[in-house]
């Protein structure tokens, strides 16, 4: 199947590490998301954080084993959207 222009602009990850999404591995976030040219968000049912907002991103409450997407405005910035996801992956580098 054909990715969809959408499918391109985000990507389904879940939380690996013990904490979660806390301070310190929202701002290594935050310092990805700022390379960007357009807005990077970070999405948890349903509830949108700017993923350059440590605080809109803890809101969200993302224990170990949370799915979120992130999602990127501009296709121009796929390069962050896979570093952001990569990060994530590698549980913020707690792992």
């Amino acid at each position: 199947m054909k990715p969809t222009a959408h499918s391109k602009l985000s990507r389904s990850v879940t939380i690996p590490n013990e904490l979660g999404l806390h301070a310190h591995a929202a701002a290594k976030v935050v310092l990805l998301a700022e390379q960007a040219c357009s807005q990077v968000f970070i999405i948890k049912d349903g509830q949108e954080a700017d993923a350059t907002s440590i605080l809109d991103m803890i809101g969200l409450y993302c224990p170990c084993g949370a799915e979120v997407t992130v999602r990127i405005a501009d296709p121009a910035d796929v390069k962050v959207l896979n570093r952001i996801v990569r990060l994530i992956e590698a549980g913020f580098g707690e792992l």
